[in-house]
């Protein structure tokens, strides 16, 4: 067996992009206090789990993950619950995943260096957990001293701008888990941006719960655009920023016009609107105005024609009849977003909507699931139809066997689809590629040589 080296860590990153930049702001500060990253965990001192819990599958993915690192974990070994399941279970994950060593929650992801001193000196192996009390700490982020709250990834950088939420979803736990909405300092951001952007990073993605909430509790009217347009000034040659997560009702006329006269910033907006009947979003306590989702798109669309548009919804939750179900289908067909994602309803103790119970069986759940789906995956062959004969700036993020693989600005990493280029191109390129082919989900096309020298050159670090 590999012998354990000291000060090596190995971390395990569950969940969205937000716990990613979490799980990469940790690693840093582990590396800076002299700590190596151990991509086998046979090979780590210290092993550590950053959780999600936010529907039941993640949860009990989370789970398994450190239940089969327990069962492997040797003698000298610390096994670590970080982030959502950690902050909202508690002791009880514990008697989930015997083994465990210690817990530290989503808010407390800054003390990571002392927990593990902590526990590598106890002097008895009971575990140790840093959850604070909930009422003196509820949205508590603070920003730990030369640690980037990104998470890079190729030529592309998550960036988070603000963790927790205000909002009263009824099915969400992550008010539970993260406490209210924190904004981080408008100087923060644009410090990172800067430094992202002599790293080479070429596109940026920011990212919270609520984007569109990002100064609120800073006293900014018009937060977001504030700091779109800050951006753009501070990292010009970033040459792409990605929105996500902006929550309908505050997508406003100002956000709209500063998404259009910026060039930097993509054509792009991913928006979860849940549901598309009244009195479905009703019982989720989520915005129910369908008439300014039809007139802020429709206002969105005249100033940005190439617009893409994504959105996720939910289906199953309790009471949704089938008369409601289908007045979601009809929304989408209606609206015609180019990026749709569908998730059956998880029932999560806890939340308001529990009291609803789950009374939609899960047969009808993956049901109208696949149905949706199917009716959104005609919509967007069409949609991708409608770019062949174009040409698009594709960022590159691989390539083998005589292909490359890359994005345009419709396509968010991970959940939307890719453009595959005829030929190899480096990594980390930004290059046209007229389209010649589409399929439900990507796009496939050739370099047009005759403009790649314009957008192709990576920007160096500096």
């Amino acid at each position: 067996m590999p012998k354990i080296k000291p000060k090596r860590f190995h971390l395990v990153s569950l969940g969205c992009s937000k716990n990613t930049v979490d799980s990469d702001s940790m690693a840093q500060l582990l590396g800076q206090a002299g700590y190596q990253s151990a991509a086998d965990p046979r090979h780590a001192e210290i092993l550590i789990v950053n959780t999600c819990g936010f529907i039941g599958p993640a949860k009990q993915e989370s789970v398994n993950t450190l239940n089969e690192l327990a069962a492997r974990k040797k003698s000298g070994q610390l096994l670590i619950a970080a982030g959502c399941l950690s902050q909202r279970y508690g002791a009880e994950l514990m008697q989930w995943v015997p083994g465990l060593d210690g817990l530290i929650g989503t808010r407390r992801w800054m003390d990571i260096v002392d927990f593990v001193q902590r526990l590598r000196e106890r002097p008895h192996p009971a575990p140790l957990y840093h959850l604070p009390d909930e009422a003196a700490t509820v949205g508590a982020d603070r920003e730990a001293h030369g640690v980037l709250r990104a998470s890079v990834q190729g030529a592309s950088a998550y960036l988070k701008i603000a963790d927790g939420c205000r909002r009263p979803c009824a099915f969400c736990a992550i008010p539970l888990i993260k406490g209210t909405a924190v904004s981080r300092p408008l100087a923060s951001i644009l410090a990172e941006a800067r430094r992202l952007e002599a790293m080479g990073v070429r596109e940026l993605i920011l990212i919270a719960q609520d984007t569109t909430d990002y100064g609120h509790d800073l006293g900014l009217k018009e937060g977001l655009a504030t700091l779109l347009e800050q951006l753009t000034v501070a990292a010009p040659r970033i040459d792409w920023f990605r929105l996500m997560y902006a929550f309908p009702g505050y997508v406003t006329d100002k956000h709209i016009a500063t998404m259009a006269t910026h060039p930097q910033i993509l054509h792009y907006l991913d928006m979860p609107l849940q549901h598309g009947h009244p009195q479905t979003l009703r019982r989720m306590r989520r915005p129910a105005n369908i008439e300014w989702v039809h007139n802020t798109i429709g206002k969105m669309r005249a100033a940005m024609p190439d617009l893409a548009i994504r959105s996720t919804f939910i289906v199953g939750y309790p009471g949704e009849t089938e008369e409601e179900f289908q007045t979601l289908l009809d929304f989408v067909q209606e609206i015609q977003f180019d990026r749709v994602g569908a998730f059956t309803f998880s029932f999560e103790p806890g939340t308001e909507s529990a009291a609803l119970g789950d009374p939609v069986p899960e047969a009808v759940k993956q049901e109208r699931r696949d149905r949706l789906m199917v009716a959104q995956q005609r919509i967007s062959l069409v949609k991708n139809q409608a770019q062949v004969g174009k040409t698009l700036k594709v960022l590159v993020e691989g390539q083998g066997d005589g292909l490359s693989i890359g994005r345009s600005y419709r396509d968010a990493p991970e959940i939307d689809g890719v453009v595959i280029i005829d030929g190899e191109v480096p990594a980390g390129e930004i290059v046209p590629v007229r389209i010649s082919g589409a399929l439900a989900y990507d796009l496939s096309g050739t370099v047009e040589m005759k403009q790649a020298q314009v957008v192709s050159t990576p920007i160096s670090a500096n």
